[in-house]
């Protein structure tokens, strides 16, 4: 995350996200934590901790670093200590929000397609210790992230806002970090959704297939399948979120092999018009869009969730005129 560029999109762009997306996710923690909406103990945890984690992207990534950058650039935030925070900040809980994305494709692929270690994996207390870890992870491999900014001005002794350091373009341990990072997120975790989800659609075919000769030799009128009904809402909630995150992200994966096969320098924004800025910053404002699409896919494929919202609308109202 680079100082946010000026210009009226991005002035609009920005707080539109923030205004969508907090109380979103601010919503989707409190609705799924209740437990009222049809889903397993072990779904429930990891969609509340990738609520979590969106909101957290939401208030560090866009709130504090984009929209403070736009309307109050000479805040406290801008002083580069600050700044070197935030950007740890943006990247630990960036970081935690796409590996929980993971995680969680990972739990229902081991559901739906290895039976003999679903009983042992898809726990309430193992969702809660990958949680753990992840989040955990991703906070300390992101501490280094501190130390790659300098000042890009000094003013009166106090040094204002961050520029990657030169050191970090030409130090083999900087250029680790950098690969190492750039593969954590968003390379690996884009192949591993990718796997994942090509195997559970591989095994749900021949599942289907096999399952429906079995109806077909029982003879039976009615040929609704409650097993396969019961597979289709997780299924479909799987494939949303993880396609969302695909979609999103493909952009960055894109802009990191430019990157890479090009001269290796992340713009800094002095160009608005550099083709490699644009490709940049459009593949930032993707993954911060990011944040607020799972509410949006719970409302639209969890029927459950949807009268839990509605009631959560119709409370205040019916507060007002009783």
């Amino acid at each position: 995350m680079h100082a946010p560029p000026s210009g009226l999109v991005y002035a609009i762009y920005y707080p539109v996200i923030a205004a969508i997306a907090v109380p979103a996710n601010l919503v989707a923690i409190a609705i799924l934590s209740r437990g009222r909406c049809g889903l397993s103990k072990c779904i429930t945890r990891y969609l509340v901790s990738m609520a979590v984690t969106d909101f957290l992207v939401v208030i560090t990534g866009v709130i504090l670093n984009r929209i403070v950058g736009i309307y109050f650039p000479l805040s406290v935030l801008s002083i580069t200590p600050a700044c070197s925070l935030s950007n740890a900040l943006i990247f630990a809980s960036r970081d935690s929000s796409v590996w929980l994305t993971v995680a969680f494709t990972f739990d229902r692929f081991v559901a739906i397609c290895c039976q003999n270690l679903k009983t042992k994996y898809c726990t309430e207390k193992t969702a809660a210790v990958v949680i753990g870890t992840v989040c955990a992870l991703f906070s300390v491999k992101n501490v280094p992230s501190y130390f790659m900014h300098e000042a890009k001005y000094i003013i009166e002794n106090i040094p204002w806002y961050c520029d990657i350091k030169l050191s970090f373009y030409t130090s083999p341990a900087w250029r680790m970090f950098n690969w190492f990072d750039c593969m954590s997120v968003p390379c690996l975790p884009f192949l591993l959704l990718l796997l994942f989800n090509a195997l559970t659609v591989r095994h749900i075919l021949v599942a289907s297939r096999y399952r429906r000769r079995l109806w077909a030799k029982s003879n039976r009128e009615n040929h609704s399948d409650p097993e396969m009904e019961s597979r289709r809402k997780s299924i479909v909630l799987l494939f949303t979120i993880s396609g969302s995150f695909i979609l999103l992200w493909t952009p960055s994966v894109i802009n990191f092999f430019y990157v890479t096969i090009s001269d290796g320098y992340y713009p800094n924004g002095s160009n608005l018009n550099d083709p490699k800025f644009i490709l940049q910053e459009s593949s930032n404002m993707l993954q911060l869009l990011s944040c607020c699409t799972n509410t949006c896919i719970y409302v639209g494929t969890q029927s459950k969730f949807r009268d839990e919202l509605k009631n959560m609308i119709k409370y205040p109202l019916n507060i007002i005129m009783s």
